[in-house]
């Protein structure tokens, strides 16, 4: 089970961390990708980080967050990050993480997906 949180209003050009946490499952078998859904608009990939095992273990960024966010693993607190830096009012949506046994743009190659959490980027 995933449960995202982190989300909250923030100005434009400020930062906020997204959490993603499991329980009942090692997050590092999975990879974890970040979507995001914006009102009248279908969902969208964000980001995604591979599996621990993986031989790339890389993280992928979907242009538009390119050089603004980054995704992160911490084993420990079996959990995965999605820092967020120079926040724009575009950026504005309800945030999912999601898990699955490859990173993919597609969101159906994720079988377990956290709530969601909001983001609001606003003056």
């Amino acid at each position: 089970q995933l449960q995202a949180s982190g989300g909250g209003l923030v100005q434009p050009g400020g930062s906020l961390r997204l959490s993603c946490a499991a329980s009942g499952s090692t997050l590092g078998y999975y990879a974890v990708g970040w979507f995001r859904q914006a009102p009248g608009k279908e969902r969208e990939w964000v980001s995604c980080i591979s599996r621990i095992s993986s031989s790339d273990r890389e993280k992928h960024y979907a242009d538009s967050v390119k050089g603004r966010f980054t995704i992160s693993r911490d084993n420990a607190e079996n959990t995965v990050y999605l820092q967020m830096n120079s926040l724009k009012p575009e950026d504005t949506a309800v945030y999912y993480c999601a898990a699955g046994p490859i990173c993919y743009t597609d969101s159906v190659a994720f079988n377990s997906w956290g709530q969601g959490t909001q983001l609001t980027v606003s003056s």
